[in-house]
């Protein structure tokens, strides 16, 4: 019997990726996003998180195996809709469909953070924790002004440390929580970023041990992995896929 898994984000970039690896490896496939998609629904407002739920309950008829919330925005966008659609579209995604997660067979859940955590000053701050208190209003009045940037990153640290927080809960459910964290790969949102004046050359400049920009599949290799067998005794753990970008520029921040 083929796993179903619902993937959002899944009309471009990471999100194709993904389903399209997990497509290939027999599963089913639900896939989320604003055009293009199986379910068409707007993450960035509560409207449209509440409706890509219940369609796709309706789709999986209440029984998931897996979750991918890949949709996402870099910081090309505003920082208000970044902190929306990045923290407070993916975790209301994820806190809908747990009940369809623990019904499902082996269930496990793949959240995206990114190595802009630790590469971002002023991202561990006011944003981030208004994320995490679920205080929508407050982390969008924090996040407007900010560097994009910042608020890009801070999302992303409020994904991480949600994954953490549901280690406990959602294991006790039989559902794995795990996160990844990408470092810059071959995308829409990475050409946007070397595109923009203001960003280009810090991207370029950036040194990767592994001497080159990921490619989708890389990551998307990762997740499929996070979400299969090999690693069923992983909960509540970050894994860098950045090149080696975060062991170098922190080389003793350990564990």
């Amino acid at each position: 019997m083929p796993r179903t898994i619902a993937v959002t984000g899944v009309a471009s970039g990471l999100g194709r990726g993904v389903a399209e690896r997990l497509e290939a490896d027999g599963a089913r496939v639900i896939g989320v996003d604003i055009a293009d998609a199986e379910v068409t629904a707007d993450l960035s407002t509560v409207e449209g998180r509440a409706a890509a739920v219940d369609a796709v309950l309706a789709a999986c008829g209440g029984v998931l195996d897996g979750l991918v919330p890949c949709a996402g925005l870099g910081p090309q966008h505003a920082p208000e809709r970044i902190i929306a659609v990045n923290y407070f579209g993916a975790i209301a995604t994820l806190d809908g469909l747990e009940d369809a997660l623990a019904a499902g067979s082996a269930p496990a859940v793949v959240m995206i953070c990114s190595n802009s955590t630790t590469l971002t000053p002023g991202a561990d701050g006011p944003i981030a924790a208004a994320c995490l208190a679920g205080d929508e209003t407050l982390a969008v009045q924090q996040a407007a002004g900010a560097n994009p940037a910042v608020a890009y990153a801070a999302s992303k640290i409020g994904i991480g440390r949600a994954v953490r927080r549901r280690a406990q809960p959602f294991g006790v459910r039989g559902i794995r929580i795990n996160s990844v964290a990408p470092g810059p790969f071959n995308s829409r949102l990475l050409q946007e970023g070397l595109d923009d004046p203001a960003t280009g050359d810090l991207i370029r400049s950036l040194p990767i041990p592994l001497g080159r920009f990921g490619e989708p599949s890389d990551i998307a290799d990762v997740v499929a992995w996070l979400l299969g067998d090999g690693a069923r005794y992983l909960q509540g753990t970050n894994v860098f896929v950045d090149g080696g970008i975060d062991a170098m520029l922190s080389p003793d921040r350990f564990p």
